[in-house]
């Protein structure tokens, strides 16, 4: 069985294509546009905010940030957890690394603040276990592809901050995939705490019900706006 190699997708799609140029650096105040099921790099300076909207309110995002300086530090949610004592950020909260280092900061959230910080990303090998046939588009390959796009390689797979997505903990333990109880047009902000690369992954899935019930993956849009 060849080694496992985190930078190396199972498969492509459009997200090798839209990478943003001077290794992810946006126009500031510009709107772009993540299709639906890709993913997007983009460098985010300290003091600059990057706004996640969720255009269709029930599309879940999937984020990761990384020293944009050292991709081996990384936002870790098993250290936000242990940061916060809570699973759930809220606003003023600061998103910490594998180092316990604040990389970015929530500044505002729209929405009623139900995120996930529990859930893997999915990936081909969770498509499989699902019962799909053949590939599937997921976010462990557009956070991959997402960096290719950019110059970078993934130095890990780190579990996502799952924004938007529902997984109620319930009091012994289990858990559950439910719709997003998100609106159209909310959206997050963060402020960079030190010089970050944020991908976004619109996921992919449509096999749960974690992108709504009678819905199909969505787009999202972001935008990087000055200190």
């Amino acid at each position: 069985m060849a080694a496992f190699d985190p930078g190396k997708p199972d498969g492509s799609n459009q997200s090798l294509e839209i990478g943003l140029p001077n290794g992810g650096v946006p126009e500031l105040g510009c709107l772009y546009e993540i299709p639906a099921r890709c993913g997007r790099a983009v460098r985010v300076n300290k003091g600059q905010t990057l706004k996640i909207i969720n255009p269709v309110g029930f599309q879940v995002c999937d984020f990761w940030i990384f020293n944009a300086e050292d991709l081996s530090e990384y936002s870790s949610m098993e250290h936000l957890h242990t940061s916060l004592l809570s699973v759930m950020p809220k606003v003023g909260d600061g998103v910490v690394s594998n180092l316990r280092r604040s990389l970015m900061t929530i500044t505002a959230d729209t929405s009623p603040g139900v995120h996930d910080t529990v859930i893997a990303a999915c990936d081909h090998a969770r498509y499989r276990q699902l019962g799909v046939v053949g590939y599937h588009d997921n976010c462990v390959d557009n956070l991959r592809q997402a960096l290719m796009a950019i110059g970078h390689r993934a130095p890990a797979i780190p579990a996502p901050f799952n924004l938007w997505m529902n997984v109620p903990i319930n009091a012994d333990g289990s858990t559950a995939f439910a719709p997003p109880v998100s609106k159209p047009g909310d959206y997050m902000q963060f402020r960079a705490d030190m010089d970050v690369i944020a991908v976004l992954s619109a996921c992919p899935q449509d096999v749960t019900p974690v992108n709504g019930e009678g819905t199909s993956p969505d787009r999202l849009e972001f935008q990087v706006d000055a200190a």
